[in-house]
């Protein structure tokens, strides 16, 4: 018989357990959220997060009698970027602040602040190997109908590792 007090349970997705003890680690660093590291590369694109990371948020000192009507300040976004990169990022800055304040849903940051070095990803962009011609080409017939161009080639080398995947290729 079961108990009709005792409640199901049922498992949590690792995201949900991950954010509580991540997020008081970045909270340290001035991040409100984790959100804005985990999803760096979608925020800014893939090419600039391959050559930058952000290290912290720096918020202006609070003063002692605040206004409640006044503004917030926006923060300093604090970049680590590769050397080379350094000048690209500095042009890019504008466009970069507005991406991260569209991810944070408000003007939390108000300007960048760049420090040259070395990133310190514990691992570097994944290489996966292209998917073998026989297996490209089987995908390229199955994909023949679709209308959309980016759609098409994204099926195709979907459909192409998954057939490689199938014959045991993986």
């Amino acid at each position: 018989m079961v108990n009709p007090r005792k409640k199901a349970s049922y498992p949590k997705p690792l995201a949900d357990l991950i954010g509580g003890a991540v997020d008081p680690v970045l909270a340290k660093q001035g991040f409100g959220q984790s959100s804005l590291i985990l999803h760096w590369d979608d925020i800014i694109g893939q090419r600039l997060a391959e050559c930058c990371e952000p290290i912290k948020l720096q918020w202006p000192p609070r003063p002692r009698e605040r206004d409640p009507n006044a503004a917030v300040e926006p923060a300093t976004l604090v970049l680590r970027v590769i050397g080379a990169m350094a000048i690209e990022v500095q042009h890019m800055a504008p466009q970069i602040v507005q991406r991260v304040n569209a991810h944070l849903g408000w003007r939390a940051v108000g300007r960048l602040a760049i420090r040259q070095g070395p990133l310190e990803r514990a691992a570097g962009p994944i290489r996966i190997a292209p998917p073998d011609p026989e297996a490209l080409e089987e995908a390229r017939r199955a994909t023949e109908g679709v209308l959309d161009e980016g759609l098409r080639k994204a099926l195709t080398l979907l459909g192409a590792r998954a057939i490689r995947g199938r014959a045991g290729g993986v």
